[in-house]
């Protein structure tokens, strides 16, 4: 090759090369975006519980940087409140939001996963779930139905709920109608009172047109929203059914697997933060609401009898010993929650219960400070 032209072939490389970065290549395509549908047991955007789980939908979509997008369903509008577990079993939806009580007749231990009577409260709970066994049990037993539970939410210490006339003495429970869902539902039958699971949205009625003599819904927040105290004077704690109570998140498993790994952590800490969100913002509501209860409308607060509370501790004990005798998993999740809150409880009466005893102390019963 001439000298000349060796150079000009040289300098012509040299320039494609210098060139090469700024030449447009083909664009990486853009992540898929995964769109699910979230089923819940709760009226649209009702307080707490309904925006809870749209919290919990937001947060997924903002922390997967909006690669994974849930669409929230209220109660009916994709399947019936008492319909979730089977929804999302069956991959009808993808994700539920609910409470695992409502399950017992197909889970029995499922049970254990909203509350127990006499049972731990939020913080004693939550710690059982993340450090102890709870989660891996809750994991276990529902991977059998094709689901991958989560704790999304808890409504704190409930109510121990609303009575159409005072309760006086344990045999002013007998024959009593309520809705009362769970463990405690089995409890209250045994003391003689009948019992019933209904949704949140059908207890106004029932309770308006007899059909329930009284009811347990939530607290004081939950409770004024739906209007009970327009049915129902007696508001009665303290909350021996629901000492704490979980809110179930659900993810059909086929689901949860076709997720990669990276979006299984958004969903799983998107959870996790959800679920404290609901319990500060209840501390401030209940607070909010009970005033107006009481102040504004009239209600009538009352903690039941000795005999009342003595009777219902001893028929949880037999109706928990009987149910966990009937059914393996129940017996092992109880064996690991019971042992779990022998083991936390000592400090929770130490540090918790001896703060809040001495402010009561210094402060006096009526103290709003």
């Amino acid at each position: 090759m001439q000298r000349r032209h060796f150079l000009t072939a040289l300098g012509a490389g040299a320039a494609g090369i210098a060139a090469a970065p700024f030449v447009t290549t083909a664009k990486a395509a853009e992540p898929e975006t995964i769109h699910w549908k979230m089923v819940t047991s709760w009226p649209k955007n009702f307080p707490a519980l309904g925006t809870g789980a749209n919290e919990f939908a937001r947060l997924i979509g903002v922390l997967s940087g909006g690669r994974l997008q849930v669409k929230v369903y209220g109660a009916g509008e994709m399947v019936p409140a008492m319909e979730v577990f089977d929804a999302v079993s069956s991959g009808t939806a993808q994700m539920g939001h609910s409470a695992s009580y409502y399950w017992k007749g197909k889970v029995p231990a499922a049970q254990f996963f909203t509350a127990v009577p006499f049972g731990m409260n939020t913080t004693e709970t939550n710690a059982w779930l993340y450090h102890g066994d709870g989660m891996a049990l809750w994991d276990e037993i529902y991977a059998r139905h094709n689901l991958k539970p989560l704790a999304v939410g808890n409504t704190g210490t409930q109510m121990a709920g609303w009575f159409n006339k005072e309760v006086k003495s344990l045999a002013d429970m007998k024959g009593l109608k309520i809705r009362l869902p769970g463990l405690a539902g089995e409890v209250m039958n045994r003391i003689g009172a009948s019992t019933l699971t209904l949704p949140g949205s059908e207890i106004f009625t029932a309770m308006e047109t007899g059909v329930i003599d009284a009811a347990d819904w939530v607290g004081p927040y939950n409770d004024l929203a739906f209007g009970l105290h327009q049915v129902a004077k007696y508001y009665y704690s303290p909350a021996w059914n629901e000492p704490s109570a979980i809110l179930e998140g659900t993810v059909n498993m086929d689901a949860w697997q076709a997720l990669p790994e990276d979006l299984q952590q958004v969903v799983i800490q998107s959870a996790k933060i959800a679920n404290h969100a609901m319990v500060d913002e209840f501390a401030l509501r209940n607070a909010t609401a009970l005033t107006s209860l009481v102040e504004e409308h009239g209600v009538q607060l009352r903690e039941f009898p000795d005999d009342v509370y003595a009777a219902l501790y001893e028929a949880s004990n037999e109706v928990l010993d009987e149910f966990v005798a009937e059914d393996a998993d129940a017996k092992r999740v109880y064996d690991s929650y019971r042992a779990f809150q022998q083991k936390i409880a000592p400090w929770t009466r130490t540090g918790e219960r001896g703060y809040l005893d001495g402010r009561a102390r210094v402060l006096g019963e009526d103290a709003t400070s």
